[in-house]
């Protein structure tokens, strides 16, 4: 009978549910309830906005002292900056961790250990599909650089993550006229130190 006529069965068990009960409350309530676990669902399915991934996004290695493996978390919890760039004849404004102070993290000879033989460390950085940029690490320390160079793993575009081509992080070099080192999908950092 259940399959067959189901609205029976259904106002049936509503009228034995509801028996004796003063229907207007009884409805409201059920109606308050509904509304809250559509909301409870709602917020699960969304999360919290501040909620990110936690898989490693970038490894950082080679001569450092402290190799990494970074998530969108960890690099959401370190010092941010804002650029804005022209891409395509289009201006965004890309936000992210400047490069320098992933390198210093990891413990890339910098600052004052950036002298001698070190000079002539570089940077390799390699994204997904194996496309490769070099930096050589004076230029990414301030000491040696004009401070308004910004280098910077980027992470949002006008607010928003990256979309799949891009990110989830990217290379930005606003100061440059080409952009042939703006490394997209990037996986890894690497420190190189010549013998």
């Amino acid at each position: 009978m259940l399959f067959l006529n189901s609205r029976r069965v259904l106002y049936s068990g509503g009228a034995a549910l509801f028996r004796g009960c003063h229907w207007p409350k009884t409805v409201l309530a059920f109606i308050a309830m509904g509304a809250s676990i559509l909301l409870i669902l709602a917020l699960q399915a969304v999360g919290p906005a501040a909620q990110l991934p936690t898989e490693v996004v970038l490894r950082v290695s080679g001569a450092v002292s402290q190799p990494l493996a970074l998530s969108l978390q960890d690099l959401a919890a370190m010092p941010r900056t804002k650029v804005t760039a022209k891409e395509h004849d289009t201006t965004v404004t890309y936000e992210g961790v400047p490069l320098t102070n992933i390198l210093q993290k990891a413990g890339a000879p910098l600052g004052k250990q950036l002298h001698g033989k070190a000079l002539a460390s570089y940077v390799l950085v390699t994204a997904h599909d194996g496309y490769r940029v070099v930096f050589a690490l004076p230029e990414l320390d301030p000491d040696f650089t004009d401070a308004s160079r910004q280098i910077i793993l980027a992470d949002t575009a006008n607010g928003k993550p990256l979309p799949e081509k891009q990110g989830p992080v990217r290379i930005v070099v606003p100061q440059e006229k080409k952009g042939a080192r703006w490394i997209r999908m990037v996986e890894s950092i690497e420190v190189v130190k010549l013998p």
